[in-house]
């Protein structure tokens, strides 16, 4: 197994499978480097080397009680690539871990990023009085917190079909009963700070991203609606955006075979030369 100790004496464990151009992949708010398995066996078969860690407080990293904002989690993914020395990466995040990789950006640049894909991202802002009218505010988690706090296993067993619209995309109960596993794995203490943690405002951050960057989202996401993601396109220079029609949060999982797709085209377009271009938007039903 592979370990790296931060720089604030945290040992975070990641998976690095295969050789060639890097991919780092960034799991959503309460999951971990698993959910990126197939993901990483794919780009592996088209010759990428893919790296994927687990959070402080998930999977097999250590769970400090602290550091759960995005500073300190863009500080760690940072001390990944540096630890790996990692050049021309593509990075692939979901869901909370767009704001992470947005942090990342401001606060250690784009040196080691050729591009960037952001899936079902985070509101560009969430303080109250500026964030997207889509989005949820504070006072209106509080009650959800409260009920994670009381009963995690319920909540996230009533919040699965949103998630995933197994009815309509065939998801397994097997894959459902994998992932609601994979969050009772981690730190409840880490669950909660994470969430509360993309409580800010990213919009000049993002205007300031200078790679391509990918967003895709869903029209049927109940966690992060399809707003956000259309939002963050507009504010990012040189963007591309594609929306898939009937897809929910999970969209890593259900439109699978889609998404590596764009993705693979999006890196095939975008030279590791090339750190800005025009911008793109493209809607796909």
């Amino acid at each position: 197994m592979s370990h790296f100790d931060t720089s604030d004496r945290t040992r975070l464990f990641y998976r690095d499978w295969g050789s060639g151009r890097p991919i780092v992949f960034v799991a959503s708010w309460a999951l971990d480097s698993r959910a990126w398995g197939s993901h990483m066996q794919y780009f592996n078969a088209l010759g990428c080397r893919c790296i994927a860690m687990d959070r402080r407080g998930h999977g097999r990293s250590d769970d400090p009680g602290r550091g759960y904002h995005y500073d300190r989690l863009a500080d760690d993914l940072a001390e990944l690539l540096d630890h790996l020395d990692l050049r021309e990466v593509t990075l692939v995040a979901h869901s909370m871990a767009t704001g992470e990789c947005t942090r990342y950006l401001t606060r250690h640049g784009s040196d080691r990023i050729a591009r960037v894909v952001y899936l079902a991202p985070v509101a560009a802002s969430y303080l109250d009085g500026s964030r997207d009218a889509c989005s949820m505010d504070s006072v209106t988690a509080e009650p959800v917190l409260a009920d994670m706090r009381r009963d995690l296993p319920k909540w996230l067993a009533d919040s699965a079909d949103g998630f995933f619209l197994p009815a309509e995309t065939g998801t397994s109960p097997d894959t459902i009963r994998h992932t609601i596993d994979m969050v009772l794995d981690a730190s409840l203490h880490a669950l909660i700070e994470c969430f509360r943690a993309k409580y800010v405002d990213q919009r000049d951050e993002l205007r300031a991203i200078d790679v391509p960057l990918l967003v895709v989202h869903g029209d049927r996401d109940v966690s992060e609606p399809v707003q956000q993601g259309r939002a963050i396109a507009a504010l990012v220079p040189h963007s591309r955006y594609l929306e898939y029609a009937g897809a929910p949060h999970g969209l890593y999982h259900t439109h699978f075979e889609r998404l590596v797709a764009d993705m693979f085209a999006f890196m095939r377009d975008t030279p590791t030369a090339v750190h800005a271009g025009t911008s793109h938007r493209q809607a796909a039903a």
